[in-house]
């Protein structure tokens, strides 16, 4: 019989990095052992894929071999063709799908998807926001790393601005207007934008916001998400991420959404439970501080797949 640790867990996904880490963090948060492959589909399942199946190994790219797991855990539409094929390679092997696959949840044996998903079913477990790899010693080890963070003076502000989706819409209007809010604010700012915010908007940004009290991440060396999440007083977060929403709510701070234009149903709903919650308020030009139940979505959700693990083992 095994036990725990000695279990082969393995990661796959499209390679998009925010459900990437989502699945990351759900293996840390299970202290096992993982490796992550990202993987694409050759045709026609790369068009055709959930709803065509028959898939083969060389359906994937690069080719999916074995020894094959005895734990999956998988996100993203073209990861659905993969955990298909190694559960008729290893019938079992625990599947797990992170967020709401978009077909019957019963193609797993888990599917964990936060509340505003409307997946429901006998094997559907609920997360309040998006799984992820923020935990306290994390933050704290990335703090160290960026000393210069550390020592800038007064009230830290953590600002992560996102971008054009197919839902938001980041103008240069807005950045404007954010640029001179945040300029009236105390303290010190520690800014990171993302490739959607994109070069107009950041030329905006990098112009209006400069000064010894104004971290603005280069985008060239190491990046200093972590550690500004660590050191922040307060983290700003515009409300197109439903990732960095949620990283942002698990470190315990007060984390205000930078509204954007447009919206969705999904992150409008999600936006709205951790304002119900207490985590969240939107921006409205002033900051203050308040205390919350810190976000654990990572670990809940780990503790579901291990519950079913242990029933396996046993």
């Amino acid at each position: 019989m095994k036990n725990l640790q000695s279990i082969s867990c393995h990661i796959v996904t499209e390679g998009l990095k925010g459900t990437e880490n989502q699945c990351v963090g759900v293996a840390e948060g299970l202290s096992v052992p993982f490796m992550v492959k990202q993987i694409e589909l050759r045709q026609p399942w790369k068009f055709l894929s959930p709803w065509l199946r028959l898939e083969q190994g060389w359906s994937f790219s690069p080719k999916l071999v074995g020894p094959w797991p005895d734990l999956l855990i998988v996100s993203g539409r073209k990861s659905i063709a993969a955990a298909r094929y190694i559960k008729r390679r290893n019938p079992d092997c625990l599947t797990v799908f992170i967020q709401d696959p978009r077909i019957d949840p019963s193609e797993f044996d888990l599917v964990i998807a936060p509340q505003h998903d409307d997946v429901k079913g006998d094997n559907v477990f609920k997360t309040v926001a998006a799984p992820n790899r923020i935990t306290p010693d994390k933050l704290h080890e990335a703090a160290a790393q960026f000393p210069e963070l550390a020592a800038m003076k007064g009230s830290r502000v953590a600002i992560l601005i996102g971008g054009n989706s197919r839902s938001h819409r980041l103008t240069s209007d807005m950045c404007l207007r954010l640029a001179k809010q945040l300029k009236m604010l105390s303290g010190s700012l520690m800014i990171t934008v993302s490739r959607r915010t994109g070069a107009d908007n950041e030329r905006i940004l990098r112009k209006a916001l400069q000064g010894e009290n104004v971290f603005f991440w280069d985008g060239q060396d190491e990046n200093p998400y972590f550690a500004m999440l660590g050191l922040a007083d307060i983290i700003m977060v515009t409300s197109d991420s439903a990732s960095m929403l949620s990283e942002a709510a698990t470190t315990g701070k007060p984390v205000y959404a930078i509204p954007l234009e447009g919206g969705s149903r999904r992150l409008d709903a999600m936006l709205q439970n951790l304002i119900d919650l207490g985590a969240v308020r939107r921006f409205e030009g002033t900051t203050e501080t308040w205390s919350y139940t810190p976000l654990n979505d990572a670990k809940i959700a780990a503790d579901a797949i291990r519950q079913r693990l242990y029933k396996r083992l046993a």
